[in-house]
């Protein structure tokens, strides 16, 4: 029994298929899970930041700027370090417009999410560094549900292993190492980067309220704590990447990512020793019982009295004629 149990645990299958058709509509499981990722940190986000004090669903506003540029940084950081794949002898360069087919990178939309939250928190007013705080948990857990879409492509997958999680992967394979039979059971690097992410959102919250920290410490705290692990899965990879200085650009990123983690955490402890006063900018603040903007009209429509010219203009036109 024991032998028949080991046997049906000896590897992880990949799913047969990744999309599936609605009448003339083709739906992609990849985008599926990056989109199932995306509401979660947004709906998260928001109870988080109305939580301290925040217009409830601000956060939309925010994200109406931060998602996109996230998504087209994502995709453009992706094709600039796998130049070779799309843009080489034999390569097809409309693939690069194939976000369907899988290939954003995280530290892309990093930045790009970046840019899109920090001008949207400067036309609603938030800190900048509490919606990143607020954002920490919920965006790891949205990588983390990311992550199965590329189990679904059946890409960015590890090294060959005979561990009892071993991957199995279609034959023949984009990535497939040349010389390797089919059969192959290779590292489920997907499921090693979901359970570090759903282990990293426990540590977040948990640090997080233990120690109160605010000023973009907590967001440190994630740029630290998930660029520690892409290390390491980026380093048994065998997807096709390019390599600089004997490592893959990815592997840099994360290197990268851990450094501007520690600078974010130490110099925002040196800058501000107590708490956030709010979580708006001074002269921004929002009160839980003011009028809803769009009532107040008065700064849109002119309601002072008309010129006496004009009275007298119009009570003159207004008068009927008298035969």
């Amino acid at each position: 029994m024991i032998t028949a149990a080991a046997s049906v645990v000896a590897s992880i299958p990949s799913p047969s298929i990744s999309y599936f058709d609605i009448g003339p509509l083709r739906v992609h499981i990849y985008a599926l899970c990056i989109i199932t990722g995306i509401i979660i940190a947004v709906l998260w986000t928001n109870a988080r930041l109305t939580k301290r004090g925040a217009e409830p669903w601000v956060v939309i506003d925010i994200a109406l700027l931060a998602v996109p540029l996230a998504i087209i940084t994502a995709r453009i950081y992706h094709v600039l370090t796998h130049w070779s794949f799309y843009f080489g002898e034999g390569a097809n360069p409309l693939s690069a417009l194939y976000i369907w087919e899988g290939g954003i990178a995280i530290y892309g939309a990093l930045i790009g999410g970046a840019v899109g939250a920090w001008l949207g928190c400067r036309w609603t007013g938030i800190r900048f560094w509490t919606f990143a705080d607020a954002l920490a948990p919920g965006l790891l857990l949205a990588q983390a549900i990311g992550r199965f879409g590329n189990w679904f492509n059946q890409e960015l997958y590890g090294l060959p292993t005979d561990v009892p999680w071993g991957l199995e992967i279609d034959y023949p394979n984009p990535a497939w190492p040349i010389g390797l039979p089919e059969g192959t059971l290779f590292h489920p690097t997907f499921l090693y980067e979901v359970l570090w992410n759903a282990l990293g959102v426990l540590v977040i919250v948990w640090v997080g309220r233990r120690f109160r920290l605010q000023w973009g410490r907590l967001f440190a705290v994630y740029l630290m704590w998930y660029s520690a692990g892409r290390i390491v899965w980026e380093s048994i990879r065998i997807d096709p990447s390019d390599i600089f200085l004997g490592l893959r650009t990815n592997v840099w990123a994360a290197i990268l990512g851990v450094v501007v983690g520690l600078v974010i955490f130490f110099v925002q402890k040196r800058r501000h020793l107590g708490l956030e006063p709010s979580p708006y900018v001074s002269g921004r603040e929002w009160n839980a019982g003011q009028a809803v903007q769009s009532q107040n009209t008065d700064g849109f429509v002119d309601v002072s009295e008309p010129p006496t010219s004009e009275v007298e203009e119009v009570s003159a036109t207004s008068t009927p004629a008298t035969k």
